[in-house]
């Protein structure tokens, strides 16, 4: 049963002159539903389902982030168990499949540049030149991960490389050719964390990665392919996903069923609220843009998908909340056209 909370009528955006209406902005919202006919499900800002649409492939993928993505007009989705990733553009009608990726091992995770879409497979990263509104159904470079052992969680872009984590203990980075595919050897970032215990989620920003090292219960900055600090979560237990809103971090923290707060500057990763928001189940991602912040959560065998307001100094203020039928995965905020 889907339950609807009111907030106000004007949201303010961090970091941006004026504000944005909370509701009927033209903000959406999406996930899919990881099943074996898998689909994209497209949300307004009030959790009203406004359009299904099947991704033409099956998924099956779990334990990873970033598994949506979006650039633009243009919205990635992978497809674990038919080794594919699905491309759909948005219209002034909605969402549509324009085309079909192949991939090189089982997707876990997507990330855009302005040039390629980079796919994370269990035991490969590869790269696909974007032409356009089309992305190359061949990569242009293909790199095997470290471990290679199926634990891959997400991808992010960097500049000039590409930062991975992979639940066994690794967090690795790929160089990038200068015409963006990837090219030589995955390499272990220096200074990991003697207590490291599953690598997870990450966001990056400029220069800057941040890690999450879920079961040590902490949040690394990795930065020229180094750990150059490292923060605990205090009490909230395996931080797993991250997004990021100017200087503020949000954590999901999935036994903790919790949102976390820091504040983020040089070096430092500076816990704010331990408890931002709280959760109706375990988080599986989380995604932000325009003032808001998504997070996925699943208890057994339904998920919740959880809308949240951002005030100017960074609070969070639940917008709306659906309960969804299925275990879906990945989330993604898609801006207004």
């Amino acid at each position: 049963m889907k339950k609807l909370y009111s907030f106000g009528a004007l949201v303010a955006l961090f970091g941006a002159a004026g504000v944005i209406q909370a509701a009927g902005n033209g903000i959406l919202v999406v996930t899919a539903s990881n099943a074996t006919t898998n689909e994209l499900m497209v949300y307004d800002t009030s959790g009203t389902l406004v359009q299904t649409v099947p991704t033409e492939g099956t998924g099956g993928v779990s334990g990873n982030a970033g598994g949506i993505e979006t650039q633009g007009n243009m919205l990635a989705v992978v497809n674990y168990g038919s080794l594919n990733v699905s491309i759909f553009a948005r219209t002034s009608t909605g969402f549509a499949v324009t085309q079909l990726v192949p991939t090189i091992s089982n997707p876990v995770s997507v990330a855009f540049s302005s040039t390629h879409l980079y796919v994370l497979g269990t035991t490969e990263v590869e790269s696909h030149r974007i032409n356009g509104t089309q992305v190359s159904a061949t990569p242009d470079g293909e790199v095997s991960l470290v471990v290679s052992d199926g634990s891959a969680a997400q991808v992010g872009v960097l500049p000039g490389q590409l930062v991975i984590t992979e639940k066994s203990n690794m967090v690795e980075t790929v160089n990038l050719a200068p015409g963006g595919g990837v090219i030589g050897n995955a390499t272990p970032v220096a200074n990991i964390p003697s207590n490291v215990n599953t690598p997870f989620g990450l966001v990056t920003s400029g220069n800057n990665a941040y890690v999450t090292i879920a079961h040590a219960n902490e949040i690394s900055l990795v930065r020229n392919s180094a750990i150059l600090t490292t923060t605990s979560s205090g009490t909230q237990m395996a931080p797993c996903w991250l997004t990021l809103v100017g200087p503020f971090l949000y954590s999901s923290n999935s036994p903790s069923m919790s949102i976390s707060r820091y504040a983020v500057f040089g070096q430092r990763i500076v816990q704010v609220d331990a408890v931002a928001a709280t959760l109706n189940g375990a988080p599986t991602d989380i995604a932000s843009s325009d003032g808001l912040v998504g997070v996925i959560d699943g208890s057994g065998s339904i998920s919740h998908l959880s809308i949240f307001a951002i005030d100017d100094d960074g609070n969070l203020t639940l917008h709306s909340a659906v309960t969804i039928n299925d275990v879906v995965n990945g989330v993604a905020l898609v801006p207004a056209q």
